[in-house]
C-alpha cells in the first residue's frame, strides 16, 4: 500500500506532467499558427510523452492500492514572441519538472519507499534527457538567429521527430 503522503505527491505530479503536455499543445498551436509545422511536430511530440509521464504516475499509484486525485490545471500562455522565446519557456518549464522530481526523489527516499524509488530514478534519469533537448533546440534558433533560412531549415529538423507509444511493462494498467 502507498503511503498517503507519497500518493498525495504522486498525485500533484501528475498534474504537473499533464500540465507539461497543456504547455506543449499551446505551443503547438503557437507554432501552427506560423506555419512552423516541424517545430509544431517536435512539441506535439513532447506532449504525447507527458501524459505518458503522467501516467507512470496514475499506473504507479493504482497498482499500490491507491486513490488518483486528478487536480486542477492552469491555463498556460498561449503566444510567445518568436519561436526562441517559446523553447526558452519550454526549457525553463523542465527545469521546474526536475526541480519537482528531485523533491519526489527525496521524499521517497526519506519515506523509506523501496517500490517509488525505481519510479522516480527512471524520472530522474528522463529529466537530464529532457532538459538536454530543450537546451539543443534553444541553441540552434540562438545560433541560426533571425535567419530565415537558418529558422525554416530547424523547423525541417524538428519535424523529423516522431512518437512511439511505449509498451506497458508487465503488471502495469492500460
Amino acid at each position: 500500500m502507498i503511503k498517503k503522503k507519497i500518493r498525495d505527491a504522486f498525485n500533484e505530479q501528475i498534474m504537473h506532467e499533464t500540465y507539461s503536455a497543456y504547455l506543449y499543445l499551446s505551443i503547438v498551436a503557437y507554432f501552427h499558427s506560423l506555419g512552423f509545422d516541424g517545430m509544431a511536430q517536435w512539441m506535439r511530440v513532447q506532449a504525447m510523452e507527458e501524459m505518458t509521464h503522467a501516467m507512470k504516475f496514475f499506473d504507479h499509484i493504482n497498482e499500490r492500492g491507491g486513490t488518483v486525485e486528478l487536480l486542477a490545471i492552469e491555463k498556460p500562455l498561449a503566444k510567445w514572441k518568436t519561436p526562441l522565446d517559446a523553447f526558452k519557456a519550454a526549457l525553463k518549464h523542465e527545469e521546474f519538472i526536475t526541480g519537482k522530481i528531485n523533491e519526489l526523489a527525496k521524499l521517497v527516499q526519506r519515506e523509506n519507499d523501496y517500490a517509488s524509488q525505481s519510479l522516480i530514478q527512471w524520472f530522474v534519469d528522463e529529466q537530464v534527457e529532457e532538459e538536454a533537448n530543450a537546451t539543443k533546440n534553444v541553441q540552434m534558433l540562438e545560433m541560426v538567429g533571425k535567419s530565415g533560412n537558418g529558422i525554416l531549415m530547424v523547423d525541417r529538423e524538428l519535424g523529423t521527430r516522431t512518437f512511439t507509444m511505449p509498451l506497458p511493462v508487465s503488471g502495469e494498467g492500460g
